[in-house]
């Protein structure tokens, strides 16, 4: 065991990766090989809400990144590192400017290059659209915001900007977060069999564009977690509700044009505003840079 503790404590970034990717992607096999995915497997996921997702991807989801977090941060650090792990997590108390800003900021980006890519053929949700958008956030902040981001935020950012500066770090974490997705895109969550390469890259840079936002958000935020969920769930939430009621013309292959554009567009805005700090106080950005060199 202490051969283990030994190895974590002496790679801890490279641990939480192949366990957080791993572990996911073991977990997923059936769903992909089901009739939700590739068929090979005649069985197909219940549905919960609409969706076989629930049953199929969450449980993967739960047991990658916060489950690989959990075990790396305690291998390594001890019960020290999980208080400070768990800590992020309860900083609820941020400036209301901010929850106004992710809550208000998200769809009116996500509208604004929607309605341009759809040459303004906008139409008003229903109103059984708008009365699901809060329940439907609040799922996402308990599936997908809690499965992922005690983990890709919580655990590996600090550790990558500590030893790499932000905009490194954010480059780093962005692809590997888009590429934990890739088994997903081969079932009904990527729209298999409809699927492409190009879709696949896109939502990569997605995530890493992406990726520069939620860091300048959890920086700013002095490493609030609940704001970083609230970010990413807000996008997947109005992906998921809203945005297909108010844009009959566009298509699933849209959703990736929208995603790709609007957060490399917010990304560039936040690079900069910040001089590629993200949020980061210069104390520590400047010790980051000087660490490498």
């Amino acid at each position: 065991m202490a051969d283990v503790r030994g190895f974590v404590r002496s790679r801890p970034l490279i641990c939480f990766f192949v366990l957080a990717c791993g572990l996911s992607w073991l977990a997923w096999i059936p769903y992909v090989l089901s009739e939700t995915g590739l068929g090979i497997w005649h069985f197909r996921f219940p549905e919960f809400l609409g969706t076989t997702q629930l049953a199929g991807v969450l449980p993967g989801a739960y047991l990658g990144p916060i489950t690989a977090a959990a075990l790396v941060t305690a291998l390594a650090d001890g019960r020290a590192g999980i208080r400070v792990w768990v800590g992020r997590l309860l900083r609820w108390k941020v400036s209301w400017r901010w929850y106004a800003g992710v809550l208000l900021g998200v769809p009116a980006v996500i509208v604004l290059f929607s309605t341009a890519l759809a040459d303004g053929k906008v139409v008003a949700p229903p109103a059984a659209v708008l009365i699901a958008y809060v329940p439907g956030l609040l799922l996402q902040m308990i599936t997908t915001g809690l499965a992922e981001e005690p983990g890709w935020r919580d655990f590996a950012q600090p550790r990558l900007q500590q030893k790499y500066g932000p905009l490194a770090a954010a480059f780093i974490l962005g692809p590997i977060w888009g590429v934990w997705h890739l088994p997903l895109f081969f079932s009904e969550w990527g729209d298999w069999p409809h699927v492409t390469v190009l879709g696949i890259v896109e939502f990569v840079a997605a995530t890493t564009a992406l990726s520069i936002v939620m860091a300048w958000v959890f920086n700013r935020t002095g490493e609030s977690l609940p704001l970083a969920m609230l970010l990413h769930v807000s996008i997947n939430n109005f992906f998921s509700i809203v945005w297909s009621s108010m844009y009959p013309t566009l298509t699933k292959d849209d959703v990736g044009h929208v995603m790709l554009l609007a957060c490399a567009v917010v990304a560039v805005i936040v690079l900069v505003a910040t001089r590629g700090r993200l949020g980061l106080p210069k104390t520590l950005a400047r010790k980051a840079m000087q660490d490498q060199l």
